[in-house]
């Protein structure tokens, strides 16, 4: 996207928290509209509509009948109205642009954008891999699973939502700033050979590089790219509320970078913003970095 491109974006609002632990990134969807997502967008010029939330099932109204993959049928349900929410929005030639929740929603955005899109490019900005099956995974929370069920990788009924799988290839796949993966994630990063930056490597060779590499990686023989960002990428000072934050992020301008660099490669062809939980946050300040990360990614500059 150059930066001075207008685009026609469909926002996309999903109000999950089952598929994590701690209550509150429900309301994520309406905390990042509250920080004038809508608004911005607008004034950069492009063209936007707010499809409003997806219908998510009422956490207190279920039951869990499986701890290795607490509320799969809620979240496998929600997930399959995203998918053709997100499909719906491609057909019209619009851009998705969706809001979580929790980071289990990829399932459903992805399995959208995989109906329109024969071999996608995916960028998971994390400080998590989200490659655990119910065998692996510590808690059970399907947050944790999302990147592995898009690869093919889990519970069946993660791995077919919306019909498709796989929904994406290990070699187009590049993780940016994990910095906590599990036992089981490191094995199957090993096994399918997925690119990883880790924090490690950010701070040895600078972000602009690892996007240099990223930016290569998931464009190369792809006919669209989606990109996954999780609000724990940052550092807790700048995003203190998410459900999972792990000390030693991105910080604000590192993130900033990467947005601007992928708004002038020009190959996203879809965006999430995910594991934004206002209830832990301070003046709903993890929000508005979400809402300006995503008007870097739209095109925003300085000059």
């Amino acid at each position: 996207m150059k930066n001075k491109e207008h685009r026609a974006i469909s926002i996309i609002g999903v109000p999950m928290d089952m598929g994590q632990g701690r209550r509150g990134v429900d309301m994520g969807p309406s905390a990042i509209r509250y920080a004038g997502a809508k608004e911005r967008l607008l004034a950069l010029g492009h063209h936007v509509e707010d499809r409003g939330d997806i219908q998510v099932p009422i956490q207190d109204a279920s039951h869990e009948e499986d701890p290795k993959h607490r509320y799969l049928k809620e979240v496998v349900e929600a997930n399959e109205r995203l998918a053709v929410a997100v499909s719906e929005v491609i057909e019209q030639e619009r851009f998705p642009l969706v809001l979580g929740g929790d980071h289990s929603i990829a399932i459903g955005t992805i399995a959208g954008v995989s109906k329109h899109v024969s071999n996608l490019g995916l960028i998971w900005f994390d400080a998590h891999g989200d490659l655990n099956t119910g065998d692996t995974s510590p808690s059970g929370n399907i947050h944790g699973m999302p990147l592995a069920a898009s690869l093919g990788v889990g519970h069946p009924a993660l791995v077919q939502c919306g019909g498709i799988s796989p929904k994406v290839k290990p070699e187009n796949v590049v993780i940016v700033g994990a910095r906590e993966l599990d036992v089981g994630e490191q094995k199957l990063i090993a096994e399918m050979g997925i690119k990883v930056f880790t924090m490690h490597d950010i701070d040895r060779l600078g972000m602009g590089a690892v996007m240099e590499e990223t930016i290569r990686i998931v464009s190369t023989g792809t006919d669209g790219v989606h990109l996954s960002l999780d609000l724990d990428g940052l550092d807790p000072a700048q995003c203190p509320g998410v459900g999972t934050p792990v000390v030693g992020g991105m910080t604000y301008r590192e993130s900033h970078l990467a947005m601007e660099m992928l708004a002038c490669a020009n190959i996203l062809s879809s965006v999430e913003l995910v594991e934004v939980n206002p209830i832990l946050d301070t003046a709903n300040q993890t929000a508005k970095v979400a809402v300006g990360l995503m008007e870097s990614i739209f095109g925003k500059l300085v000059l």
